[in-house]
């Protein structure tokens, strides 16, 4: 599993600005639920060949009023939920009776916690430093968060901690991540699929919080499920209602082929369902879509919904869509056959020739647009990677393609290859002149022949 890191501090410290920093992507999940608020926000980094998730909590006051219920509500459970925890000072406001507070209780947490001495730029750090030495904490890391002074080299500091991720044994055949909100009916489907009461369906949002492998066989062919709601014996139930975990949630989709992202129909599509859905596409897996609860829908409510959904989820429009009902089976047949396609599209091997001659097509159809009056050159095209396929293309002036221009290839190729239940990715790659820098280079043959020549001209002098 990839490692998960806490960022931790008073308000205005740089956390949000050091969570942008580590993931470098404004896409990231925000799951609006009780108990897991808009503050807690997850997102996905890496550091070298180093994966990991990082969580960025709400500010701290560090009052001792309010501390308890902070910590209960926002900042405990992504501490319970992370493996590391940055603690976040701001060095030019200097230590405050805060940061005293806040240092305290995290010393009674036993878990690894680094001292980030942030907005540290232009300032003397070991001077700095010294005072946040008085936390307890050990030796603060002076970073800059806005400009990105220091953060690499903490971060390889922090990660050289964790023990380096061990391949997992080999789960069977197409791995499933069956994805959604709390009491959209993961759990009931997962046991529909399996014809059995494998995995605890109990009527309360987020009964569960651990992501279960679940391996069976259909029709010849291996599946693994992945239930990020989890497995629980009922005796063992004893809260009301258990935390949305989004951390197991980030992490089955990573480690799956093609995620069944299931929405309630009797509910509208929430933010959060539209914030899941970008993660999902982000991370490039093949996608179904299962709309639960359809049964006993009057017509006119079916029709809102599915307008709801080109409305709200328009970037999903190459997921195949099934409305189905886990609790009475009803379409859920059709489930696996759509995975099956998707994984089939996901991870096809396109030839060059193929992918060539349909990008001449393409562009015949559309031409690239003119830049300073010259037209950008797409030349030739291959297949860059699988899951999602990846689509290499050779030409001139490519950095200068607009993103309308890069989705209206995109959305070619998925049709002219009849790619379904899986994004493309367009990729380019400028044409070098391999001559450019080799004007004043001659070859063995023209350095022979201006010899020849020097010594003909000599001897007519």
């Amino acid at each position: 599993m990839k490692p998960v890191i806490a960022l931790v501090g008073r308000p205005n410290v740089g956390k949000s600005t050091l969570f942008n920093r580590l993931t470098q992507s404004r896409a990231a999940l925000v799951a609006d639920q009780p108990g897991l608020t808009r503050d807690r926000i997850y997102g996905a980094g890496r550091i070298g060949d180093r994966p990991y998730i990082v969580i960025d909590t709400g500010g701290l006051s560090g009052e001792r009023d309010g501390i308890d219920s902070l910590m209960a509500e926002q900042a405990r459970l992504a501490m319970q939920e992370s493996d590391i925890i940055l603690f976040l000072v701001d060095g030019r406001a200097g230590m405050t009776a805060g940061d005293e507070e806040i240092a305290r209780r995290l010393r009674q947490l036993g878990k690894p916690v680094y001292l980030v001495l942030n907005k540290a730029e232009g300032l003397e750090s070991a001077i700095v430093g010294a005072e946040f030495q008085a936390l307890g904490l050990g030796q603060p890391y002076p970073v800059s968060a806005t400009h990105g002074d220091g953060v690499g080299r903490m971060m390889e500091v922090v990660l050289s901690t964790l023990p380096v991720e061990l391949e997992e044994a080999a789960q069977p055949g197409i791995k499933i991540a069956v994805a959604g909100r709390p009491n959209v009916g993961k759990s009931t489907l997962v046991n529909r699929i399996l014809g059995e009461e494998r995995v605890l369906a109990f009527d309360l949002p987020g009964t569960t919080r651990d992501s279960v492998y679940i391996p069976f066989e259909r029709g010849g062919q291996d599946y693994t499920l992945i239930d990020t709601a989890g497995i629980r014996r009922r005796h063992k139930v004893t809260e009301a209602i258990e935390k949305f975990s989004v951390v197991k949630t980030l992490q089955a989709i990573e480690e799956s082929h093609v995620v069944i992202l299931v929405l309630d129909a009797t509910a509208s599509i929430t933010d959060q369902d539209a914030s899941l859905a970008g993660l999902i596409l982000e991370s490039g897996r093949a996608l179904v879509i299962a709309v639960n609860k359809w049964d006993g829908l009057d017509a006119e409510r079916r029709t809102y919904l599915q307008r709801e959904l080109e409305r709200k989820l328009p970037f999903l429009d190459f997921a195949g869509v099934y409305f189905i009902s886990a609790l009475h089976g009803t379409g859920v047949d059709k489930l696996l056959a759509a995975v099956d396609h998707a994984h089939h599209c996901a991870t096809q091997k396109l030839s060059t020739p193929q992918l060539t001659r349909h990008l001449a097509d393409i562009i015949a159809q559309h031409q690239p647009p003119l830049v300073h009056g010259r037209r950008i050159k797409l030349r030739y095209a291959h297949q860059g990677g699988q899951n999602p396929p990846v689509i290499v293309i050779h030409g001139n002036q490519v950095d200068a393609v607009p993103d309308t221009y890069r989705r209206y290839l995109a959305n070619a190729f998925r049709l002219v290859l009849k790619i379904e239940g899986t994004p493309v990715r367009i990729e380019f790659k400028g044409s070098e002149n391999p001559y450019r820098e080799k004007k004043n280079v001659l070859t063995s043959r023209q350095l022979d022949k201006r010899r020849r020549l020097k010594r003909h001209i000599k001897k007519f002098k």
